[in-house]
């Protein structure tokens, strides 16, 4: 365990390293939902990437065991996706789950496999950013689609998967995912990198 609590250099350091591996797989994650699950792709991104990206997560925490590298990793998420144009609630989704998932997790001081594995299932919803303005803010949605030059059928095709069941599903498949993806990450943690004196 850590026993200054403050971020240092290399902590920083080590932060961007893994938010730029964490990057890296929601951006496999995007190529292979569209690749795999045409038409409703969006929704199931962020299962897809709560999937893939438990090894990532447990290893910061597991490394770091301070608090503020989940939430810095979740702030420059949430701020490449506002650059990138999107709305600001991806923005604010992506900050609000990655402190709620730190928090989680300084509860158990980043030990806690238990706390940990809750920690992880609350980021994974923050990749509800992007997508949730599909659901709650259509209007401003579509206008902004226009404004970059997409034409109707474009835009009915985005829309046309959008209801109140999609939404549940959404939510469900990220709670199903992160916890498949939670649990490999553990176990990855505990059989290789632990063993290997990583962490």
């Amino acid at each position: 365990m850590q026993s200054n609590n403050k971020l240092t250099i290399p902590d920083l350091i080590s932060i961007g390293v893994f938010t730029a591996i964490y990057f890296v797989l929601v951006t496999i994650a995007t190529f292979a939902s569209a690749l795999l699950l045409p038409g409703v792709s969006n929704i199931f991104l962020p299962a897809s990437a709560a999937l893939i990206s438990g090894s990532v997560y447990m290893l910061l925490a597991a490394k770091l065991q301070k608090f503020g590298g989940i939430t810095i990793m979740g702030l420059v998420m949430g701020l490449f996706f506002f650059v990138s144009g999107h709305f600001v609630l991806s923005f604010a989704a992506n900050i609000l789950f990655g402190v709620l998932a730190d928090w989680v997790a300084s509860l158990g001081k980043y030990y806690d496999r238990k706390l940990l594995f809750v920690s992880y299932i609350l980021f994974s919803y923050g990749l509800t950013g992007p997508i949730l303005p599909l659901w709650f803010m259509k209007d401003a949605y579509v206008v902004a689609l226009q404004a970059r030059g997409k034409d109707a059928a474009y835009i009915d095709a985005l829309f046309a998967p959008i209801n109140t069941g999609t939404f549940i599903v959404c939510l469900v498949s990220i709670l199903v995912c992160a916890v498949i993806g939670g649990l490999f990450g553990q176990k990855m943690i505990k059989k290789h990198f632990a063993k290997a004196g990583i962490v």
